[in-house]
């Protein structure tokens, strides 16, 4: 009931206002719709409320104060809920009677007439009213008009916006005009736009239904302010991409890139809405000859999704070759860490080493963090040059990053941890510096998600039955290369199992590595993400063989005797080679 409550709340306010700013029934109606009047601007965040709220502002309604504290009151009411009148049984059955007839009432005068002469009518009953009012009006049963200027509609209103703080009314009657202003900063900010009528409504599933009447430009500011008030709303996520991918209309660059960035802010993947995103960006990038801004806020979003769509991906290298002239450093460096993300090498990687990768320079970053991330990113890639290895790798860099313990983050120690095994390992002929043995970045906590936990202790207990002892296989090894290796065991050429202290000279060593949802890629393109690709190409240069365990093939509601034979298919496979 709360939600419905909240809910016409906000639809009860529009139409309320909507009345009071229209000249005839039909701008009422067109505000009772869900669409504010300025809705078919784009922009995301603060900037497009803060225009909203400007626009508003503009506006001298008539009865400004009380119908804010009406919606504030509304905003807040499942912090403040209304309170019983008495606690004696005859004001309970008295309260009770008017439920009963709120219930019943078929019509707009009968609801109405529940106010009148009766001291029993509280706050609560007047929620239950303007609930009716609005699913009344929203399906057309009842026209705003019917009840817009009855005066007891009004009292009603006066009662939820009780809380009109006296000075606003005295500054009115007093002509000072401070009240007026008040009251206009105050309808500014809470008056419903197609933003705040969606994002106010308490229930998820009654906001995902006003999706569908609104345009899809005020989609896209929903679903940017959904990322700028970290509201992750499943159901109303899944309605604003069901409406957004279903429309014909083509998203601009912006409100792609405003998409893209909520759907990576929420986490939230939908291969619908993402090839719809990426077709509209290569239909308007060409169109974009000014700015790299919006580009690189593209490249972000997608590698912070894992989103990998190869189309969009090249025609983003396109768009930055041609126009390399106008990209800021940091909109090229998103591009290089979204592609060692995503594992993407373009057709086009000599034009990207020769054209990008040689126009950044270690100046152009103001965090040694920054600088780190591209060197890796050219790793992943294979275009990394030794004097950039040998750059982070240096006590002069490795002292400073150090020292800023903002930056100095597990993640970074990792990603030195794969540049120093990569410099060893991929590099020829580097002779530069490497990580002293006792570096800090060795001290990484390194640990698996509690999903990816699950399968890993799955893989063991099917290990345990093709494996005769425990001293043949060893879980969560420290490869100090940056990441874990799940398990790791020896096998002589005839497949018989050895302890892991044998030196048998014709040993074959195999690593496990179980890949998880986070491992991989998604969107149009699925493949192993970058990070899971270099271990498994730094694996293979250290002399393991390497058996990917994919969730998509193995799992721990699989009994265990099919466990032990994927495993051992698995195994025969990597010793007959």
């Amino acid at each position: 009931m709360l939600k419905l409550q909240r809910f016409a709340g906000s639809i009860v306010v529009q139409i309320y206002r909507g009345a009071t700013y229209s000249s005839n029934a039909r701008a009422a109606s067109a505000a009772l719709a869900t669409a504010a009047s300025n809705g078919q601007g784009v922009g995301s965040g603060a900037a497009d409320e803060a225009e909203v709220r400007a626009d508003l502002g503009a506006k001298k309604p008539k009865i400004s104060g009380m119908v804010a504290a009406a919606f504030e009151s509304l905003r807040n009411e499942n912090e403040s809920p209304g309170k019983a009148t008495t606690n004696n049984s005859s004001s309970t059955q008295t309260v009770n009677n008017i439920d009963e007839r709120i219930i019943n009432a078929k019509t707009v005068n009968g609801l109405l007439a529940i106010t009148e002469n009766n001291n029993a009518f509280s706050r609560k009953h007047a929620l239950k009213i303007v609930s009716i009012l609005a699913e009344w009006s929203t399906v057309d049963r009842v026209k705003i008009s019917d009840f817009e200027n009855d005066s007891r509609f009004l009292r009603v209103c006066r009662m939820l916006g009780r809380t009109v703080p006296k000075n606003e009314t005295n500054g009115k009657k007093n002509g000072t005009g401070s009240g007026t202003n008040n009251s206009n900063k105050r309808i500014s900010g809470f008056r419903t736009d197609d933003l705040n009528t969606v994002l106010g409504v308490a229930g998820d599933d009654e906001a995902a239904k006003l999706i569908a009447s609104i345009t899809l430009p005020q989609m896209v500011k929903v679903m940017s302010t959904l990322a700028l008030r970290k509201r992750r709303s499943t159901p109303l996520l899944r309605s604003l991409a069901f409406n957004i991918s279903s429309s014909s209309d083509q998203l601009d660059l912006k409100q792609a890139a405003d998409v893209l960035y909520a759907m990576s802010t929420l986490n939230f993947q939908d291969s619908v809405l993402g090839a719809k995103v990426c077709a509209d960006v290569q239909a308007a990038l060409p169109k974009n000859t000014e700015k790299s801004a919006v580009v690189g806020s593209v490249l972000t979003s997608l590698g912070i999704m894992r989103y990998r769509d190869l189309d969009i991906l090249e025609s983003l290298t396109q768009w930055l070759l041609k126009n390399s002239e106008i990209c800021r450093p940091q909109d090229l460096s998103a591009y290089f860490l979204t592609s060692a993300l995503l594992n993407f090498k373009s057709a086009h990687l000599e034009d990207v080493r020769n054209k990008l990768a040689k126009s950044i320079v270690r100046e152009d970053f103001t965090k040694q963090s920054d600088w780190l991330n591209y060197v890796w990113s050219l790793a992943l890639l294979g275009i990394v040059e030794n004097s950039q290895i040998n750059s982070v790798l240096s006590t002069e860099f490795l002292t400073k990053l150090e020292s800023d313990k903002a930056v100095f983050t597990p993640t970074s120690k990792m990603r030195l941890l794969n540049l120093n095994s990569y410099a060893q390992l991929c590099l020829t002929g580097y002779k530069g510096a490497l990580l002293p043995a006792d570096s800090p970045a060795y001290d990484v906590p390194m640990a698996h998600t509690k999903s990816k936990q699950i399968l890993v202790n799955g893989m063991l207990d099917a290990l345990k039955s093709l494996l005769p002892a425990v001293n043949h296989v060893q879980s969560s090894v420290d490869s100090k290369m940056g990441f874990l290796i799940d398990a790791v065991c020896q096998f002589d050429a005839k497949r018989n199992p050895l302890p892991l202290d044998s030196q048998s000279a014709d040993a074959i060593k195999i690593a496990l590595m179980v890949v998880d949802f986070h491992d991989i890629c998604h969107g149009t393109h699925r493949s192993a993400s970058g990070p899971t690709n270099l271990a498994f190409d730094l694996l293979e240069r250290s002399g393991y063989q390497i058996i990917p365990v994919p969730h998509s093939e193995f799992s721990t509601s699989d009994k265990l005797l099919k466990r032990v034979q994927y495993l051992e298919a698995k195994f025969k496979a990597i010793v007959s080679k």
